[in-house]
């Protein structure tokens, strides 16, 4: 039986060449051309964790300025030596919100925001109020995992507490602090949760639990907020192709002693599509929840992940 190591996952604001095996895992290629929907134009939206040109959080921030919404882009901006949070820096930020609104025709803003702080939060909210006056979209997608792999009897305290705040406590201070500019005129949250919040998966148990209490959570705001037209619902990813992606497999690849691709192709065996998914196939899903398309939705986790998980 192997040994297993622990390691702390850190965003390193690097983008990885993708090998071969990934390109064919992301076969066929999504068509250009995906659906806009009109009913979006001028609305106002926060996307947190959007720092990353190669990250899910950009991916949505982009398919919403294509709809001709007004984007904020939220993440964490410090550049602190060895900051396991960081994923982006205040310049890079600021020239993609810039690049964005260029070239879709609509405002951006790009927000420094660290989820674990309240006053980050609130300092966040203020700027976005200036900036925007209201939001009509809201969604958390930051998110990070510390001290994995590991059981849960050999859990470090500190990385699952950490672990814990960012992607569940983070949800809650951050839609805390922004429903109060949704009330008004009604709107729609989609929360960031995962497969793992389904699926047991081995050695990540901090992430796996703080996303099945952001599923609660999407279901309790979602009752909540109803009256306020108001709806919440919740997409739950499975693998999906990013630079940090890559790097989890490149950290796989050292425990096993094998390439990257080859393990890669291993996990597109338990794949039923046999391919991993982009970051573009979420952020099309999180647009039609944005949308009036899903006007009679409300308290879902809609599971992204190529058949790997088809429970409800």
């Amino acid at each position: 039986m192997p040994h297993f190591f622990v390691l702390t996952i850190v965003r390193y604001p690097i983008y990885i060449q993708l090998s071969n095996v990934v390109r064919a895992s992301l076969s066929p290629q999504i068509e250009k051309g995906t659906p806009v929907y009109k009913d979006l134009k001028g609305k106002n939206a926060l996307i947190t964790g959007a720092g990353k040109k190669a990250g899910i959080g950009y991916a949505i921030a982009r398919k919403l300025a294509d709809c001709g919404v007004n984007v904020a882009l939220a993440d964490l901006a410090k550049a602190q030596e060895n900051d396991p949070l960081l994923t982006s820096d205040k310049a890079q930020l600021k020239r993609l919100a810039k690049a964005l609104g260029e070239t879709c025709k609509v405002r951006t803003v790009a927000l420094d925001l660290d989820v674990t702080n309240p006053e980050s939060v609130q300092n966040m909210a203020n700027e976005l109020t200036e900036a925007f006056g209201n939001i009509h979209i809201l969604c958390n997608n930051a998110g990070t995992v510390f001290g994995v792999p590991n059981t849960i009897h050999g859990y470090d305290d500190d990385a699952w507490m950490k672990t814990i705040d960012v992607n569940l406590h983070g949800v809650f201070r951050v839609s805390k602090a922004i429903i109060p500019l949704m009330q008004e005129n009604g709107g729609s949250i989609i929360n960031a949760a995962s497969q793992a919040a389904k699926k047991p998966p081995l050695f990540n148990g901090a992430y796996a639990a703080a996303k099945a209490g952001v599923l609660m959570m999407t279901k309790v705001m979602a009752m909540e907020l109803a009256g306020n037209n108001i709806r919440v619902n919740a997409v739950c990813p499975g693998v999906i192709m990013t630079d940090f992606t890559q790097w989890r497999f490149d950290l796989e690849a050292q425990f096993f002693n094998a390439t990257a691709d080859e393990r890669i192709a291993e996990k597109c065996k338990e794949i039923p599509l046999g391919r991993l998914g982009t970051a573009d196939e979420v952020a099309n899903t999180v647009a039609f929840l944005a949308s009036s398309e899903s006007s009679y939705m409300t308290g879902q986790a809609l599971n992204i992940t190529g058949g790997q998980t088809m429970e409800l």
